[in-house]
């Protein structure tokens, strides 16, 4: 399915090969003046500097060719040397037809299909997740639904920070905590009997304990050499497979895993794997071995590392250190053995990680080692870095007593703003109590991630909870306030035994919106390339005002019978393709408000 400015790019690429030029040339955009023209051609400029002409001559030429292209309308050369395109109704007509017609609204797959794994979310066991998780899962949730949306073979990765010296904490803080648990552990020798009632001490220990557990324990192991070295030892001894230690973990996991899925399936995110840091754990010491075989292990200050750095750097990258000088293996040993797992079962043609920006040196340190001991191919393994989330103050989002926020406070926080606004528009007053709940959680949501996937994801932004949960301006509540119009507008007309009927292009406001219809495939693109779902948003954003702008401008269901029936199916395509790139964002639309 070919957009428009695809169609006229092929027109004018041959025109510009006809008169002896580089056909790349003729790339066409969105005219920068849309009162003078729907396109634009600036390739005329260009080919000047390399046959020597003026640019407005060559502009005229091409022009001329182009005059009798199908579709055009009108063409003319302008300024410097532009080339102005107004398409015809008849070719828009067509254009919005074959969208209201297709099943994905436009949206065209790409031509090569990939093998995608999206690493995102990160969430660390044994802590409830706070705000800062939040750019990370919906950003990932949405990249992973836009390469699902155009064709690859996706697959997201929650990938759990599960494994590592902070588990040791926690145990050694939860047997400080339970003597009886302790006396437990010391006596445990593997039995049926004995896990039980180890289960049963385990029980009384929740989410929150452990939350209030870690950060003390973490504190005093900065101070108390002997308290850090306990847990040292008992980090080794749990991943060498101590059963107690292996049982008590699993506990940790089980308590964390509830409270994940329920906080991203209220972000509506999900995962098709929920693989840990422990996954890869048996894999670390074979690799280590044909790490030392391939001679790209080297000792450096009783560690051994990976020196990564290439000539031509224009800044120093440290190495990568595979086994500290204590003998254990790193955090970015594990994200190495993760890469060596993700090819062993998934052999992904492209492994994207979205992580906070900060890690950028991290990943690429990790992705040119794993480059050099051929565990994926160059170019395959991507940061997807991003900003933070700031509050007022320019800082990282916080509570007003200068905690950190939790994310369930957040969608709470969220949902109850959305309330007050929708109570404040007068909507939802004929909904019963279940029905206005979720309308208030989908209302609270939208505003949460259009506010964040709005944004280009590597910059940082203020989140105005106010200003985002307002049914006007650039909000997500306002784009599903449009949604549900369409909706409404569509349930009126079959009530009263309208249908839709052939498209024709009459009013300037049928134009824009036409036109805007087109570009759904080019921000798609433009996301696809970028993994920047703000590409998306901002063509959702484009299409929710174009049919904000047609439905005060064109009667639909009062108007003469054939143009109300073209403007029902202009309607109608309008919500699908809104609709499809919400849910690229990760947001529902209710049926009614």
């Amino acid at each position: 399915m070919t957009d428009l400015t695809a169609a006229l790019g092929a027109e004018a690429g041959r025109a510009f090969a006809r008169l002896g030029l580089d056909p790349a040339l003729g790339r066409v955009t969105p005219s920068d003046r849309p009162e003078l023209a729907d396109f634009q051609i600036n390739g005329a400029m260009a080919a000047a500097r390399q046959v020597r002409r003026r640019p407005l001559e060559i502009a005229g030429d091409i022009a001329a060719v182009l005059a009798g292209a199908p579709g055009v309308e009108s063409v003319a050369a302008a300024g410097p040397g532009f080339v102005n395109i107004r398409v015809s109704a008849e070719a828009l007509a067509a254009r919005a037809e074959a969208i209201l017609a297709h099943p994905m609204a436009g949206a065209e797959a790409v031509t090569a299909p990939r093998r995608v794994i999206i690493d995102y979310g990160g969430p660390n066991v044994a802590k409830e997740m706070h705000v800062g998780h939040l750019r990370a899962s919906i950003i990932g949730e949405s990249v992973k639904r836009l390469h699902r949306l155009l064709g690859d073979d996706t697959i997201g990765d929650a990938h759990f920070g599960d494994w590592g010296f902070q588990m040791g904490l926690l145990i050694i803080a939860c047997l400080d905590r339970l003597p009886a648990l302790a006396a437990w552990a010391e006596g445990f020798a593997g039995d049926e009997a004995q896990a039980r009632e180890g289960e049963a001490m385990l029980a009384g220990i929740a989410l929150e304990d452990l939350d209030r557990l870690y950060p003390a324990a973490a504190a005093q192991a900065k101070t108390d050499v002997e308290y850090r070295e306990r847990a040292r030892r008992t980090t080794a001894e749990l991943q060498a497979g101590d059963a107690a230690y292996r049982l008590i973990w699993s506990h940790f996991v089980r308590l964390t895993k509830a409270s994940l899925e329920r906080d991203f399936h209220a972000l509506g995110v999900d995962f098709d794997v929920w693989k840990g840091e422990s996954d890869v754990d048996p894999l670390i010491g074979p690799m280590i071995a044909e790490l030392e075989e391939k001679g790209l292990l080297v000792d450096d200050q009783g560690a051994r590392i990976i020196r990564v750095a290439r000539q031509g750097d224009r800044r120093e990258l440290p190495p990568l250190i595979v086994v500290s000088s204590e003998g254990s293996a790193m955090y970015g040993t594990t994200d190495l053995a993760t890469v060596l797992d993700r090819r062993r079962y998934f052999d992904p043609e492209l492994a994207l990680y979205v992580v906070d920006q900060r890690q950028a040196d991290h990943f690429e340190t990790v992705f040119r080692a794993a480059y050099l001991a051929g565990y994926a191919a160059h170019g395959s393994l991507r940061h997807v870095g991003f900003g933070t989330m700031n509050g007022a103050d320019g800082k990282p989002f916080k509570t007003r007593a200068g905690g950190v926020l939790k994310l369930r406070d957040l969608i709470d926080m969220v949902t109850e703003k959305a309330r007050e606004r929708l109570h404040e528009a007068g909507l939802g007053g004929e909904l019963d109590a279940e029905d206005f709940e979720e309308i208030a959680r989908k209302v609270g949501v939208a505003a949460l991630k259009f506010a964040d996937l709005s944004n280009f994801r590597g910059t940082s932004y203020v989140f105005d909870l106010d200003r985002f949960s307002s049914f006007e301006g650039r909000t997500g509540p306002y784009l599903l306030y449009q949604a549900v119009r369409i909706k409404s507008l569509l349930r009126r007309a079959a009530e009263e035994g309208l249908a839709a009927g052939p498209i024709a292009i009459l009013a300037q406001a049928e134009r824009e919106l036409a036109l805007t219809l087109d570009a759904y495939p080019r921000a798609l693109a433009e996301a696809y390339d970028k993994s920047a779902p703000n590409a998306v948003a901002e063509h959702a954003w484009r299409l929710a005002q174009a049919f904000s702008r047609f439905y005060g401008a064109c009667p639909v269901i009062s108007a003469e019978p054939a143009i109300g029936a073209s403007r029902l199916a202009l309607s109608s395509a309008a919500l699908n393709q809104l609709e499809g790139a919400l849910a690229v964002l990760g947001i529902e639309t209710p049926d009614r408000m």
